[in-house]
């Protein structure tokens, strides 16, 4: 898969685009449906699905109060892209200047610059561009006019609902992983790059990987038994999210930190996926570091077992 800047980098592609545009957040069923109409196009004609896409939240620029914390980060979001099977995504760097574009301008500037568009494929409620001038009955009048097909997409129903970013976002801040994997279409994951912490848990015998989950959505506070994904390798984890009260009494931030058993390494600026399988107690304040040090011992045999226990099942 192919990641460009501006729509002129499309041009030397050849053959047809089939594309999609929106947000995508959590790549989640709804997403899958709309992005297999556009490679089923892209199909038909003999040429490359694109997705175009925004490398942060629209919200965050027009409306930063609003701005809702994301299912995954760009990154993951572009590896579920690329597992579809898509050719091409036009990475937009959102800012104001953007924002000020109204959708007709854009699916106008769209078709002359990367020619070849052959389909638009969107959700059939989609809107976009400044003051959101732009919907479906827009793209139909523009696609008769200048020569490309428009695909409107109704919605994908779970339990009678939309399935929707927003209900995700509401299933993994509750805990609830299995809705929020049957919205996904795939068991629900926090994606996140390791950075530094305070290597205090090196000191205590539990060297953890602390995950950069800025701007993200995360599950309650508590200690978790989950499966890390790292280097192809799949590892059982005991991870906590919170506030780590015990060290970091004044912490104002929420962390995730995450023990890999049996992993070996430096995993600094890797990327790590935690599945989690379930929680195992609520994030405490212990006595001393001791007391913390002897119930992490008991998370992580708690986790052994849970993984033998599905491995003999």
């Amino acid at each position: 898969m192919q990641v460009v800047s501006k729509p002129s980098e499309l041009k030397c592609c050849g053959g047809k685009l089939a594309a999609t545009l929106g947000m995508f957040d959590g790549v989640h069923l709804g997403h899958q449906q709309i992005i297999q109409h556009a490679l089923a196009d892209a199909r038909q004609v003999g040429g490359s699905a694109l997705v175009i896409t925004f490398d942060r939240h629209p919200e965050t620029v027009v409306a930063p109060a609003r701005a809702p914390l994301l299912i995954q980060p760009l990154w993951h979001k572009l590896r579920a892209f690329e597992s579809l099977g898509v050719q091409y995504v036009w990475l937009i760097e959102f800012n104001y200047e953007f924002s000020r574009i109204r959708g007709e301008d854009f699916i106008r500037n769209l078709v002359s610059d990367i020619g070849g568009l052959y389909s638009i494929c969107v959700g059939a409620d989609f809107v976009f561009g400044h003051g959101q001038s732009g919907n479906l009955q827009l793209l139909k009048t523009l696609g008769a006019e200048l020569g490309f097909a428009v695909r409107g997409i109704g919605p994908v129903l779970v339990d009678g609902q939309p399935v929707s970013s927003t209900r995700i976002r509401k299933a993994i801040s509750e805990g609830d992983f299995a809705t929020a994997g049957r919205l996904l279409g795939r068991p629900y994951a926090l994606a996140g790059c390791v950075i530094r912490g305070q290597g205090l848990g090196r000191t205590i015998g539990f060297p953890t990987a602390n995950l950069d989950t800025a701007g993200l959505v995360l599950p309650p506070n508590g200690v978790y038994a989950a499966r890390a994904r790292l280097r192809a390798r799949t590892y059982p984890a005991a991870v906590n999210v919170g506030y780590r009260p015990t060290v970091s009494s004044a912490q104002q931030t929420r962390t995730v930190e995450a023990y890999l058993l049996d992993a070996t390494g430096d995993f600094y600026g890797e990327q790590i996926e935690l599945e989690f399988v379930c929680k195992l107690r609520d994030e405490v304040a212990f006595p001393s570091l001791q007391a913390l040090q002897c119930q992490i011992a008991a998370d992580v045999n708690a986790v052994r077992k849970i993984f033998s226990s599905a491995a003999t099942a």
